[in-house]
């Protein structure tokens, strides 16, 4: 084997500007609920092209509020993806609703469209696609679906920012209420955690302000005001937001987001030549109309090697690829099997999560490190022996 390195399967870009302006703000009067937070919000909406945009101390925040402000409630169901961080059911579940899991695609590691009508019900109240890795589903296909139902979408596009559908940016929210992103240090930007819920409507823009912080609102009220001071609690929120310190890296990450997806898309090539038309893996491709952001870049497993996952991803750790895998379907989870849900009940994303391995992809590997993962690969599988 080679002489080993280590090599992250992502990490953050953080530079001098982002220190600079992060300074700025700890030395100022705001260090939360202070003017970046607008600031990130709307160079957020503007980049992405939406209305709206409201941020939150993490993505898992933004999703709850997301469903809460469409009104998810006790014996709702939310059809989604078992191939998934959990925190995309979770929040159903946080609000008294059933996950209901479609099964994947082989080929992208997204839901399978022809199989989210099977599971629609009377109780059937939304739908949560997430573009897997970064790269987009068919949302016009899932959106003439939903209208055929009378169901709502919310995008899980925590994989997914500066990724394009049909030319336009992810978090338009042209085929949906409202789009999710997260901004978790191996994401494309990052604010160290934080999310946000992007909408283009007003009332769901206003009940995302208020769900944030307590269920309090200073406008609109039920009861008169006693004077300039007064508040309301309306229904019962959360303390989710977004300290200023967050939202300035956002500002700063932001104006950078279009050069690290450049950069992701020239890794995701090279390794695309370089696994073109071999015995050991596959990998995940852009469908037509979709520009992927790699947020991952996963390899597939081909027979026989899928039986031996543990030795290949042990071995490339050992040789310094900082391998990861994305994910173990959901419904497999100890608590979600309490909950009742079945070994077997989405095949397809269970063959997927024995054959997938997330190699290194982030914007600061250097053509050097593209070599030396891709060398390395090859390397542990002609080490070892199949059976």
């Amino acid at each position: 084997m080679q002489g080993k390195r280590l090599i992250p399967y992502a990490r953050q870009s953080i530079d001098d500007r982002d220190v600079e302006e992060l300074v700025k703000v700890i030395r100022s009067d705001f260090i939360t609920q202070g003017p970046k937070i607008n600031e990130f919000e709307e160079s957020l909406a503007t980049y992405c092209g939406a209305e709206y945009a409201v941020t939150f101390n993490s993505g898992t925040s933004a999703l709850h509020a997301a469903y809460h402000a469409l009104g998810i409630g006790d014996g709702d169901e939310v059809i989604t993806t078992p191939n998934t961080f959990v925190a995309t059911s979770n929040a159903a579940l946080y609000l008294g609703a059933k996950p209901v899991f479609t099964d994947l695609e082989m080929n992208t590691g997204n839901m399978d469209l022809s199989k989210v009508e099977m599971n629609i019900t009377s109780k059937t109240k939304l739908i949560v696609p997430v573009h897997y890795g970064g790269y987009p589903l068919d949302l016009v296909t899932l959106h003439k679906i939903a209208q055929k139902y009378e169901v709502p979408l919310i995008e899980d596009a925590a994989h997914a920012l500066g990724a394009k559908y049909r030319g336009e940016r992810i978090g338009n929210c042209r085929f949906s209420a409202m789009t999710v992103f997260s901004f978790h240090p191996v994401k494309h930007i990052t604010t160290g955690e934080g999310g946000a819920v992007l909408t283009n409507d007003p009332e769901y823009y206003e009940n995302l302000l208020m769900f944030r912080t307590h269920g309090i609102t200073k406008k609109n009220f039920v009861n008169h005001p006693h004077g300039d001071w007064y508040y309301e609690m309306q229904f019962l929120g959360y303390n989710y937001r977004m300290t200023d310190i967050q939202a300035v890296l956002g500002v700063t990450q932001l104006k950078k987001l279009d050069g690290f997806v450049k950069r992701r898309r020239e890794i995701a090539a090279l390794y695309d030549e370089a696994f073109r038309d071999n015995s050991y893996i596959q990998t995940v491709k852009e469908k037509k109309d979709s520009f992927s952001s790699y947020h991952l870049y996963p390899i597939l497993l081909k027979n026989p090697y899928h039986t031996q996952k543990k030795e290949i991803f042990d071995n490339l750790r050992k040789e310094g690829l900082g391998v990861q895998i994305h994910y173990i379907p959901v419904y497999l989870q100890p608590y979600y099997q309490r909950l009742g849900y079945k070994n077997g009940s989405c095949p397809v994303a269970e063959d997927f999560y024995q054959r997938e391995i997330s190699i290194p992809l982030y914007p600061a590997m250097t053509n050097d490190d593209v070599d030396y993962v891709i060398k390395t690969i090859f390397e542990v599988f002609e080490s070892i022996g199949v059976v």
